[in-house]
This record gives structure tokens, sequence and C-alpha cells, in this order.
């Protein structure tokens, strides 16, 4: 099973933006030493909670500091950006790093309607066309002339680069056909609310058509992950994350407190309940037990792919995280 990064670039109790952004360097250099497939950075808005709003300026300061691992988006929030300025922007990403680049792309927002709206600059934001704006990006990839009058009469620029690959990210399974019917992967994020069923996995199976982007059916899995040499060690690491979830369940968004703090937090019994009933999405144990669930459930769901999602507070925790599975699953 190959094995890869999503990262959010966390800013954790007692850090800044600025830290969590060379963190995530770190762990780009780490996950290239030891053999990961990729990592893709999020795209999230108005939020001190994650400093990853322009994940391809990111991974092009990664592409220039690794030399092995794939780098991407997990993924680019389409309905902020045109698709000329899109193929744009991947194609020169992969005119300097060939055969690394990834375009992965989220038909979500990233941010609140404030968000949405600054991005737009006010213009009401076209959310219904997302899956023409991903066909028309394709396109203009791949030196192609889109059928959409807006784009008849211009290019984009670099020309005949090695194309990224080309990923539909989902959380629902909506988008699984949709990807599966233009031949590119597709990514499913089962860290978000673990509706994730073989069905969905088989019917972008069924439906997919080869091209330019991807000759054969490509399934990424990203799972919130805390693990650590003991499944006690585990837990203690785990409950900053399990806590910052419940909150943001409450409405109520900060940052993700060092574990001591979270000892401290006090839990009601039915948070305490919450907790547990959100552990099918966030995936707590030794090394050893994460690595035979998460081959237990490629063996089931079939998927080709996990990526790693892991926000201990510490870096060194975190780095561990990635250290671990690697051990035992290449």
């Amino acid at each position: 099973m190959r094995l890869s990064i999503l990262d959010q670039a966390p800013v954790t109790s007692g850090n800044t933006a600025a830290d969590a952004l060379k963190k995530a360097q770190e762990l780009a250099l780490l996950g290239d030493e030891l053999g990961y497939h990729r990592m893709w950075m999020a795209e999230h808005h108005a939020t001190d909670v994650f400093a990853s709003s322009a994940p391809e300026i990111t991974i092009a300061h990664m592409a220039a500091k690794t030399k092995n691992i794939r780098l991407g988006t997990g993924g680019v929030m389409m309905m902020h950006y045109s698709p000329l300025k899109l193929a744009e922007v991947f194609k020169t990403l992969s005119a300097f790093s060939p055969g690394r680049i990834d375009f992965g792309a989220g038909r979500a927002p990233g941010g609140d309607n404030y968000s949405i709206f600054a991005l737009s600059e006010g213009r009401q934001p076209m959310t219904n066309n997302m899956y023409k704006k991903f066909d028309n990006t394709l396109k203009l990839m791949n030196d192609e002339v889109p059928d959409d009058e807006l784009y008849k009469k211009t290019i984009a620029t670099p020309s005949k680069v090695v194309l990224p690959e080309a990923w539909l990210l989902g959380s629902s399974g909506n988008s699984a056909v949709q990807a599966g019917f233009r031949g590119v992967g597709y990514s499913f994020a089962q860290f978000f609310n673990g509706e994730m069923t073989k069905e969905i996995l088989d019917s972008y199976k069924k439906s997919f058509q080869p091209s330019i982007f991807m000759e054969k059916p490509e399934i990424n899995v990203s799972y919130m992950v805390t693990t650590a040499e003991t499944k006690e060690e585990a837990e203690f690491e785990a409950m900053p994350q399990d806590i910052w979830r419940l909150m943001f369940m409450k409405g109520k968004i900060g940052q993700v407190l060092t574990p001591e703090e979270a000892s401290d937090f006090p839990l009601s019994e039915i948070d305490r309940m919450t907790i547990k009933e959100n552990r099918k999405i966030h995936l707590v144990g030794s090394a050893k037990e994460i690595a035979t669930l998460l081959q237990e459930e490629q063996n089931y769901y079939g998927f080709d792919e996990a990526m790693i999602c892991s926000i201990p507070h510490s870096q060194e925790k975190r780095l561990d995280v990635y250290r671990l599975l690697a051990k035992e699953l290449f």
C-alpha cells in the first residue's frame, strides 16, 4: 500500500502561522526521505487554526526542497479561481518539477461566507458550475481549446509541459462517478465525516474512462491518525485533536491544545461519548494497530493509497507518526 501525507499547516497552541508553515516543510522533507508517495496541502481561509491558505505556493517551495515525493493540493478550491489561472499555475509548477505535481481540486469553499465574497471581490460566487470549471481547466492544461466561448481565444501558458496528475476530491461520494468519467483520480476524505462505502469507490472504478491524465483508476483515502510506540501514549497525544473536533461541532473554533492542557480540560459525560463516537474518523493506537487497520481497510474497500493527516501538538511527535507508520508499512 502506498502511503502519502495530507497537511493543513495546523497552528497549534503556542505556535505561530509561520511556525506551522516551516513545520509543513519539515514534514515534506521527512516524507521525501522516508519514501512517502505524495504530500498534499489543503486550502483554508478565514481561520487562525490552519496556515495553509495558498497551497500552490507552499508546494512550489516544497518541490524546490525535495527530490522524489509528489507535491499537490488537497485541494485547491476551484470556486475562487478561473480555469485559465488554475491551468497556468499548475502547468508552471509542473514545468519546474515535471512528474511530481498533482492538481487536486475541490468543490467546497474552504472558508466562511465572508471569505467567499472577499475572494470573489464582492461578486456572487458561482457554485453550480464546478464540474464545467474542472473540464475547462483540464482542457487548458492539455493545450486544448475548451468549448466555453470565454476561453476559445486564449491559451494557458507555459505550453507543452509534462501534465500534472489530476484528482477530484470528495467526502460524500457525489464526485466519484464524475471523477471516473473524466479519467482522473478520486480522493475520498474519510477523516471529514467517515462516510466511505465500498459502493462509492466501486462506482468510481466502474465509471472510469482512461484519459491523458490517468490511464487507470486511482483512489486515495485520507485518514486522521494519531499513533505512537504504545496505545497509551497515542491516547495522550490524540486528546487535543479530539477536543478540537468536539468544540468545532459546538461552533467553537480554537487552536489545538497541548496534551497537558487537554488532560485537564473539563468534559461532561456527553462530551466523552461524542469523542468516542468521533473515533470512527480519528484512528488512534499503536503503530502496529494502525498499520493493521489500514491494511484491513485497503483489503475491504480496494483503494490504492492511504493519505495520513496527523496533528499532535509536538512537531517531533507529529513526525514520529509518519516514521512509525513507514516502519510498519514500507
